[in-house]
């Protein structure tokens, strides 16, 4: 037994010696491994709740701003004035634009309307309409507070007051509200122009409240990864940071489980510490690895973060904040020319309608990798939103803008093959050049987007540079298109002239309401002038409205006589245009079957259902269809038998010409020829002349309007026409 040395005191004190020797060594190296790992773990969880508790921190107050900043739009608004002071409300209008609107798509979770008593007229919920009074009982204490201070500084600061930042001057804190803390902000709804007067003091207000332990902290776990963001009355644990109200009082903290990577880190380790008491090189190695893997993968993190802030995810270009960026960075080089090219997909909808939205990213991302081969490496693309991309060209050459919007158009001339379908489209490019546009950044997007709407505007597909004309005239476009809201909105300088229609025997049978604006410094204005304007800007319909509404109660004046109305394409395909048009017209008392609605081809170009719809019950209604400058489009009998109208208007321009042009004259028979076989009536425009009064006689026109017989002319003079007898020459 004893050969076999299991008690061998040598052997038994040689391995003492060791463990001694060796475990003291090893309980240093773990020591001093284990405070080494704890000391940088400790100091990643440390800087990384620094950088949360700053970014928390910049949450907040951007929040708290940005609340006054999402009021703004709705609140300095000249509409809003007048719309808050209509009696009754339109609740719709100010669920769109004062209630629901900022729950849907700015997340306020409630919102009132206050008069110029501090009583609540309109009230929102979590995106519901409510009953003002009651809702304003849980808020009125910290509301009303705040409106005295916000209305005694409005006094002292008149009418449409601006604060330091070009804002209206607002008030906003934060407070408790039903014990939950709430960002509260009031704002006065005051005029942008300044055209509408309001005492100083009383002008109606608009209360914003977000709670911040909704869908803010929400907001902040989804958009910025801070994990079981909450809300606490006092200070739980490492992660928090305090929410003050009035005077610095501490209503409670945001709370927030930390991001600890070195924590993570050190529990990982453990394992490995306890192999490196007995293999000490492979632990080291193996420490420094997972310390170096640990911090690039918060490197990583940290990249990856600010790329995606600068950067689109559809496409991986630059977005907007880094366009702007680059662009200030740009233009602030001494000695350098700089190019700005927004470009508009054209018929883009038409892709997400037909294929699909997926589609339509698709789309985008291929059209982004064809500019990313068109341009240096030096020069920016951007990708803007929606279908809108911007370059930024520095220093190109006198013909490198010419080139490069020419290859973008070529390029976009070639198919896409998307989803398995081939799609063409086309782009829309406005260009400004700094030794043009300038060298302020705002200034220079704002006339390449003049130049994008003009190169639109000519057709599409195209690129256009920007000249200072170009600026002159929307400038122009833009004040006519404030004068005609305002003219709308007071129902000063606008009036109907009416053209009378003549029968063969020479006696006013109709008339043609005309439009006219009594412009204080232009003097009077036709409509080819700003109905186009109308169009554009989304005042035709009420426009429209107006001109029905004074032709109807002139039809009433004169039963005997037809009215005849243009309408707008625009209008026709209004929604709610049926309904609203018959409201007038019953309003006024006027018949329909004394009405005609004069419509033109281009109305009828699409074929569109809708507009087919709507001709159909307005002829069922009882008034007349008329298709208005006939001969001038696309004429077509598949329009009479589709759309059924009821009479047809030879245009000017084949009238004026009888007697002069034979082509003109064989036009006109045939049309009538055209009318009688088709049992519509016809009438003729631009009557000038008695040779042309005398052609259409002959060749059986019944109805014919003209110079000739009298120009359009205000309703009061349209008494004395009636009582001259027949109209038979320019002066009568």
């Amino acid at each position: 037994m004893g050969s076999l040395g299991i008690f061998n005191p040598g052997r038994n004190a040689l391995i003492r010696a060791v463990i001694l020797r060796t475990v003291p060594i090893l309980l240093v190296i773990a020591v001093g491994v284990g405070g080494i790992l704890h000391f940088s773990t400790s100091r990643s969880d440390a800087l990384a709740l620094e950088r949360q508790t700053k970014l928390v921190s910049f949450v907040l107050n951007q929040s708290i701003a940005a609340i006054a900043n999402d009021q703004e739009a709705s609140t300095y608004w000249d509409d809003a004035v007048i719309r808050t002071r209509e009696r009754p409300l339109d609740m719709e209008w100010l669920d769109n634009n004062l209630g629901v609107w900022f729950h849907t798509y700015y997340k306020h979770d409630e919102t009132y309307l206050l008069d110029s008593a501090n009583r609540p007229i309109y009230a929102m919920q979590n995106g519901v309409r409510v009953q003002p009074e009651a809702a304003f009982q849980r808020v009125d204490e910290a509301a009303l507070k705040l409106a005295a201070g916000l209305r005694r500084r409005l006094m002292v600061s008149h009418v449409a007051p601006e604060g330091s930042h070009g804002q209206t001057i607002g008030a906003v804190e934060t407070g408790l509200i039903d014990g939950r803390p709430a960002i509260i902000s009031l704002k006065p709804i005051v005029s942008e122009t300044g055209e509408i007067a309001q005492q100083p003091g009383a002008q109606y207000l608009h209360l914003s409240i977000r709670y911040l332990d909704g869908s803010f902290l929400a907001d902040l776990s989804k958009l910025y990864d801070i994990d079981n963001a909450g809300f606490s009355w006092s200070p739980t644990g490492a992660a928090s940071i305090p929410v003050s109200g009035p005077g610095d009082t501490k209503l409670g903290y945001i709370i927030w489980s930390p991001f600890e990577p070195g924590e993570q880190v050190e529990d990982r380790m453990v394992p490995a510490l306890t192999a490196a008491l007995l293999v000490i090189g492979l632990m080291i190695s193996f420490l420094l690895g997972r310390i170096r893997r640990s911090r690039m993968e918060l490197e990583a993190s940290r990249a990856q973060a600010q790329h995606l802030a600068f950067h689109d995810s559809l496409t991986g270009l630059p977005n907007r904040a880094l366009f702007e960026d680059r662009l200030e960075h740009a233009l602030a080089r001494r000695g350098s020319e700089t190019a700005v090219l927004l470009l508009d997909l054209d018929r883009f909808k038409n892709v997400n309608d037909t294929l699909g939205h997926q589609a339509g990213d698709a789309l985008i991302r291929e059209f982004g990798l064809r500019l990313a081969g068109l341009i240096r490496s030096g020069d920016t693309i951007s990708r803007l939103g929606g279908d809108e991309f911007a370059i930024i060209l520095e220093n190109p050459g006198s013909q490198e803008v010419h080139r490069l919007a020419k290859r973008i158009l070529k390029e976009v001339d070639r198919p896409f093959d998307i989803l398995g379908s081939q799609v063409h489209i086309g782009v829309s490019i406005g260009v400004a050049l700094s030794a043009e546009a300038g060298t302020d950044r705002l200034e220079i997007v704002r006339k390449a987007d003049i130049a994008l709407y003009r190169a639109k505007d000519g057709g599409r597909n195209d690129y256009c540079l920007f000249n200072a004309f170009m600026d002159e005239t929307v400038k122009l476009r833009s004040r006519i298109e404030e004068e005609l809201r305002e003219a709308l909105s007071t129902g000063r300088g606008l009036c109907l002239h009416y053209q009378p229609q003549v029968g063969t025997n020479g006696r006013v049978i109709g008339l043609e309401a005309l439009v006219r604006w009594d412009h204080p410094i232009r003097g009077l204005i036709s409509p080819e002038q700003f109905v186009p304007i109308a169009e554009d800007c989304g005042l035709i319909v009420p426009l429209g409205e107006w001109v029905l509404g004074q032709a109807c109660h002139t039809a009433r004046r004169w039963p005997k006589l037809f009215v005849a109305i243009n309408l707008s394409p625009v209008q026709l395909r209004a929604h709610g245009f049926f309904d609203n048009l018959m409201r007038i017209v019953r309003g006024a008392g006027a018949d329909p079957a004394n009405l005609q609605l004069e419509v033109t081809e281009r109305v009828l170009l699409d074929d569109d259902e809708s507009v087919k719809t709507v001709l159909a019950k307005l002829r069922d209604a009882g008034f007349t269809i008329v298709l208005d400058d006939f001969g001038t489009g696309y004429s077509s009998l598949s329009y009479l038998r589709r759309f059924e109208v009821d009479k047809i208007k030879i245009d000017r321009s084949f009238v004026q010409h009888l007697g002069e042009a034979s082509e003109s004259g064989a036009i006109v028979s045939a049309v009538l020829a055209l009318g009688n076989a088709l049992g519509l009536s016809v009438a003729a425009e631009g009557v000038e002349t008695e040779a042309q009064q005398i052609f259409l006689n002959v060749a059986g026109c019944k109805e014919m309007q003209g110079y000739y017989f009298s120009r359009a002319v205000p309703a009061e003079e349209v008494e004395r026409l009636l009582d001259g007898g027949s109209l038979s020459s320019e002066a009568a």
